[in-house]
């Protein structure tokens, strides 16, 4: 696999050191203990998170996160028991965004994140399972759905990457830009209600918007970000054979929702539902009746 880019933290060590911290504050906050995996990948080591792994006899479902997120976000506030339905979790720290997975990462117009997916499958010896993907872990989803479909039993797609070009909208670019440019709680808080939650409707509780204001001007100022940003796949979503999900939030200032809804129904042959949440940002993956209706589908597959 051709390696296109690395991102790297400034200071290894200082900057994993306090990520570790990060994550124990979240387990403490939680009360549960995140199993750890690290696999070796075409991408170097890849770092993954678990709930529930040892029991054989559960379904399994494989979370990828978004971009500049670590997947344990999916777990703010217990987010993962939303899904009501005792499931074998994976969450996986992809490669070249701020976790404590090495940051390589391939040409993200090729079909290598796909690829890439099918080791982590491998690696975790998953011969099927469910997979969810929340903004630009939507777009590996569908990167694998191309390359290995019969390893996937159905797509979750929320708020993904896409389905459609980034918005280029003043509003969306100013709010987005704001933290980049001045990394700080204030700016960061700024951007987060604006474009990624929607109060009162979609909101965290005050120390999971704190672990995530902490999280993000942590990532902006201490991780040297050469990733790619996901893209509008196009004509490659004609290739996904997969049963496929589509949750999306009426608030995305990233993705407008209704531009995602008509691409997918367009050129997802295989999709299966839309859902569309109203006051709903793009973070949705911390939206209890979006992971209430994943757990439905799941158990409903049976």
């Amino acid at each position: 696999m051709k390696i296109y880019s690395k991102s790297q933290f400034k200071d290894e060590t200082a900057d994993r050191n306090y990520f570790e911290n990060w994550v124990s504050r979240l387990e403490k906050n939680n009360s549960r203990q995140y199993e750890r995996y690290e696999i070796e990948t075409s991408l170097g080591m890849t770092h993954i998170w678990g709930l529930n792994t040892r029991d054989e006899q559960l379904d399994t479902l494989v979370i990828f996160p978004g971009a500049r997120t670590t997947s344990l976000i999916w777990d703010f506030d217990k987010g993962l028991d939303n899904l009501n339905h005792k499931m074998k979790i994976f969450m996986v720290e992809t490669n070249g965004l701020p976790n404590l997975s090495e940051g390589m990462t391939p040409d993200i117009k090729s079909l290598d994140y796909g690829l890439w997916a099918t080791e982590v499958f491998d690696k975790l010896n998953i011969d099927k399972a469910f997979v969810a993907g929340a903004s630009f872990g939507g777009l590996i989803c569908m990167k694998l759905g191309i390359v290995k479909p019969e390893r996937i039993k159905a797509a979750f797609l929320l708020n993904p990457g896409c389905l459609q070009p980034f918005s280029l909208t003043l509003k969306n670019l100013y709010y987005n830009l704001l933290p980049i440019i001045k990394p700080n709680e204030r700016n960061v808080l700024k951007f987060l209600d604006t474009a990624v939650f929607s109060k009162p409707n979609h909101k965290l509780s005050g120390f999971s918007e704190k672990m995530l204001v902490d999280y993000e001007v942590f990532a902006i100022s201490r991780y040297r970000d050469k990733t790619q940003k996901p893209y509008y796949m196009g004509k490659q979503l004609e290739d996904v054979k997969v049963e496929t999900y589509l949750l999306v939030g009426d608030k995305d200032l990233l993705f407008p929702y209704q531009k995602s809804v008509d691409n997918a129904k367009r050129q997802i042959k295989t999709l299966k539902e839309t859902k569309i949440y109203n006051n709903v940002g793009h973070g949705i993956e911390t939206y209890d009746k979006a992971l209430n209706y994943i757990g439905e589908k799941i158990k409903n597959c049976h």
